[in-house]
């Protein structure tokens, strides 16, 4: 049995490793070029229709508003990663990792953005009247292979079991290690908080992770952000650091062992799609419930959303290590998950060591609760709505369980069971790529949407 593990997990790293890092990376290239680089084209336009609009009513019709679609989404993708990721992907890839990053995050907003647009244009109406939508329906709808849609649906729906497991075990260590509370308690209390917010649907996602993920990414991002300015002399050199090395290997300095260009590259290419799940396919399930009059307009907030979680949280924590200099401290190598800890630990006190252990329960808590609602979203499409609940409580005694370390023997086959999600969707969306370019195209040039939102902008000023 042991070898069987071993084996599985040697093959789960070779096929994250270039593989899969190929096919997401070449699939954004393809789609930014196939969609003109709208991303580089129309930043400003962007803000202005998702971050500048959060106050104006939206347009068309939905189950929820396009920013608790962006926050439920969110929630997913913001999580451990950007805490204990970012310093891995620096310690084996070396600062130049974190250009990397920022490249494939840029490359991965076609991927997201076509998601979205596909998951909004193929939506329908559930038996609540609620909009639902995803990989699932744009593979049945779009291509006509239904049986693609439900490979997606029951890999995704059963792959979520041991992948809260994992999130639960990571919230229950951290409460344990910090406040020296049993692992148990920490499940059953997760459990029942994310048994409140799931029962209540889509709707009180949404208006729950609306209040949730922008406090929660503030009070982290504001921290690092301190921190920054307490170390603003660094910042010269921390910018050195990333844009010297993402093109000439780094030697060993400190704790840190050295790396070559290969390595940061397939490190920071890692830690980006890893972070914003561009191409994997859970975003555009939030994103299908959206209030919108365009497939492309409720597109342009999933790209917000690679702004706000690798742009944005995952470049605070990498300036946070770099600025601080624990990177290069004895010893980093052995755990680099827990550098910043040490970073804001170091800068200020124990307060700092809560500040992490209290963003990261609320990053992963909030994580669960979505990933609990895409579960339930794959048991409706496969089956129907009595199924969608009794899958959340399979999900809530996962949660339970992990958080009791019962999932430490399945970790090895998670990041297998990702890959049969993010493969066929990936297909998917380039076999639909035609039909995200013909929205594209339609949005941008009709004057019922991109020019009148611009005739209406100069109008104004």
């Amino acid at each position: 049995m042991e070898n069987f593990i071993n084996s599985i997990e040697t093959f789960s790293a070779w096929l994250w490793g270039p593989p899969l890092i190929a096919v997401l990376a070449l699939s954004g290239i393809y789609m930014t070029i196939k969609l003109g680089f709208f991303q580089f084209r129309y930043p400003l336009y962007i803000f202005q229709q998702t971050l500048g609009s959060i106050f104006k009513k939206p347009k068309g019709e939905g189950t929820v508003t396009p920013l608790q679609a962006l926050t439920s989404a969110l929630s997913s993708t913001i999580g451990a990663a950007n805490i204990v990721g970012v310093p891995a992907a620096i310690m084996f890839g070396g600062p130049g990792a974190i250009f990397w990053m920022w490249v494939i995050a840029l490359i991965g907003m076609s991927l997201k953005f076509s998601e979205s647009v596909l998951a909004v244009h193929y939506r329908e109406k559930n038996e609540k009247g609620e909009f639902v939508g995803g990989p699932m329906y744009y593979m049945t709808k779009g291509l006509n292979m239904k049986w693609l849609g439900v490979w997606f649906s029951f890999a995704l729906m059963i792959e979520l079991i041991p992948s809260i497991m994992v999130q639960g075990n990571s919230v229950a260590s951290t409460v344990t290690q910090t406040f020296n509370i049993d692992g148990l308690y920490t499940g059953i209390v997760i459990a029942l908080i994310t048994s409140l917010v799931v029962f209540g649907g889509i709707k009180r996602i949404g208006r729950v992770t609306e209040v949730f993920v922008p406090i929660m990414a503030l009070i982290y991002v504001g921290g690092a952000v301190i921190i920054l300015f307490m170390n603003l002399n660094q910042l010269p050199a921390v910018l050195e650091l990333i844009f010297a090395h993402a093109f000439q290997p780094m030697s060993a300095v400190g704790g840190f062992a050295g790396a070559a260009v290969a390595e940061t590259i397939r490190w920071g290419f890692a830690r980006g799609l890893y972070s914003n799940e561009a191409g994997l396919g859970t975003a555009p399930i939030a994103h299908a419930a959206a209030t919108t009059d365009h497939p492309v307009r409720q597109g342009l907030w999933s790209v917000i959303g690679i702004v706000i979680d690798t742009l944005v949280v995952c470049t605070a924590t990498a300036f946070v290590v770099l600025s601080s200099g624990v990177w290069k401290q004895e010893g980093a190598m052995k755990d680099p998950s827990a550098l910043t800890t040490i970073a804001f630990a170091e800068n200020f006190g124990r307060a700092g060591s809560y500040l992490v252990t209290i963003s990261l329960i609320f990053f992963v808590l909030s994580t669960i609760i979505v990933v609990v609602f895409y579960g339930a979203k794959q048991a409706e499409f496969l089956f129907n709505l009595k199924a969608a609940q009794a899958i959340k409580v399979v999900y809530l005694i996962a949660i339970v369980f992990g958080s009791v370390g019962a999932a430490k023997t399945i970790w090895s086959f998670l990041d297998l069971a990702l890959a049969l999600i993010l493969l066929p969707n990936i297909i998917a969306v380039l076999l639909l790529s035609n039909k995200v370019k013909e929205l594209k195209q339609e949005f941008f040039t009709s004057e019922k949407y991109y020019l009148k939102d611009i005739r209406e902008k100069k109008n104004a000023s």
